[in-house]
């Protein structure tokens, strides 16, 4: 055990009743790279595949020339980057290659203009094989930005399978309202990476540097959470919550360990995640339920298969004082999940046509968004609520926005968890 990772187990109740029936318990883990770590990175490689169609004329444009500049100027001579243009053509105007003549590509990102309709496909494999001439070890990422709707859909798919077998994770960006959510949370999905959408143009820049900055960060590879419990206590789910909110499932290993695989850890936001389990009736005392393992490899420092180790206590008890204690801050991060799934499962109602069903979920989701203090997000869902009501589908705007800044609720970095 080398310290390159810190590793903390806090129980949503830390007492539970001594009934006679089962309980549902929530343990939130935090994975935490250590300051060590946070000092060394790796180099990194990255390939901006930008959406130049006509579409993006004008505002759209400029900030993606600007955001693509200012990204660079976060690499340096030890990282590399490619940068692939495209519209119904495809063209790799900076070939792969180290950051070093850095006027001469931002010159000609200042050049980008924009052009003809949108396809994707062509433009992925450009970048795949313009990244796949990366022979350092490097991080790899792939940036994909479009505000379109794009022909040969599968073919998206495929490549970005591609990319997840090359082990190019893929941050697929969509600007504006035009184009096919869908396609690229699955494109995101497929490679190991994100989706996202950018609602207003002033933003890129963000974006563009927050992938570039996660690359740098990404000290911890190949983890692996190992969750071990005892006879009667059974997992119910698991729930990334940092960075984003995502329903990790997992992969039994036998009746009562399982294993969920969390690639990179960032330092900084680290990895939390939250599970869910069930556990039978105990006579009043404090039990060990299970042990938390992470495995993790840390490249920059040639660390392999190292492990950390956490136990899972729980209390049971009679004492009324005591089961009315709770941890609020893992608390809020349950209710934040429950929100997400109530969106979640509205978006499939509407889906499938089931107005009534959306609309009750999507009412039941905004209570517990106010409750939170989640405003923006509760009043772009009374908007949607209103359109369901009154014609019966999302606006595509308002969609996107369920879709994507409901992850974010549960972005905790305003959240102060209690340390013990």
């Amino acid at each position: 055990m080398s310290g390159e990772v810190t590793l903390r187990a806090t129980l949503a109740r830390p007492f539970l009743a001594a009934t006679t029936t089962p309980q549902v318990a929530y343990a939130l883990i935090e994975v935490q790279p250590s300051e060590v770590v946070a000092q060394v990175r790796m180099p990194v490689s990255v390939c901006f595949v930008l959406d130049r169609s006509g579409s993006m004329k004008g505002e759209k444009m400029e900030r993606v020339r600007q955001a693509t500049s200012m990204a660079i100027d976060r690499l340096d001579a030890q990282d590399s980057v490619a940068v692939v243009i495209f519209d119904h053509r495809t063209e790799a105007i900076i070939p792969f290659g180290p950051v070093k003549d850095r006027a001469g590509i931002k010159s000609r990102i200042a050049r980008i203009r924009d052009a003809g309709g949108t396809r994707i496909a062509p433009a992925v494999d450009l970048g795949l094989r313009e990244i796949a001439k990366d022979r350092s070890g490097a991080i790899r990422r792939m940036l994909l930005l479009t505000d379109g709707q794009t022909e040969h859909e599968r073919e998206c798919l495929l490549r970005a399978d591609d990319a997840g077998r090359l082990g190019v994770p893929i941050t697929a960006l969509g600007v504006g309202k035009d184009w096919n959510e869908d396609l690229l949370i699955e494109m995101a999905n497929r490679s190991g990476g994100t989706a996202d959408f950018i609602s207003r143009p002033e933003t890129i820049e963000t974006f563009f540097q927050n992938t570039v900055q996660q690359a740098q960060n990404s000290a911890i590879h190949n983890a692996v959470l190992n969750l071990r419990l005892v006879h009667g206590v059974t997992p119910r789910a698991v729930w990334q919550v940092i960075p984003l909110i995502n329903n990790l499932g997992y992969r039994p290993i036998s009746e009562r360990d399982v294993s969920v695989p969390l690639g990179e850890v960032e330092t900084g936001p680290g990895r939390t995640v939250l599970i869910e389990f069930l556990v039978d009736p105990r006579a009043v005392g404090t039990y060990r339920v299970g042990q938390v393992e992470v495995t993790y490899d840390v490249p920059a420092l040639s660390k392999r298969d190292e492990k950390v180790r956490q136990d899972l206590l729980l209390t049971f008890t009679a004492d009324p004082a005591q089961l009315n204690q709770v941890n609020p801050g893992v608390m809020n991060i349950v209710e934040k999940v429950s929100a997400f799934k109530l969106q979640t499962r509205a978006l499939q109602d509407v889906a499938e046509g089931n107005v009534q069903g959306a609309t009750q979920k999507l009412k039941s989701a905004v209570t517990r968004l106010l409750s939170q203090g989640e405003l923006e997000l509760a009043e772009t869902m009374q908007q949607e609520i209103a359109n369901l009501e009154q014609g019966g589908q999302l606006s595509s705007e308002g969609q996107k926005t369920i879709k994507f800044q409901g992850r974010k609720t549960v972005r905790l970095s305003d959240i102060d968890l209690p340390k013990e």
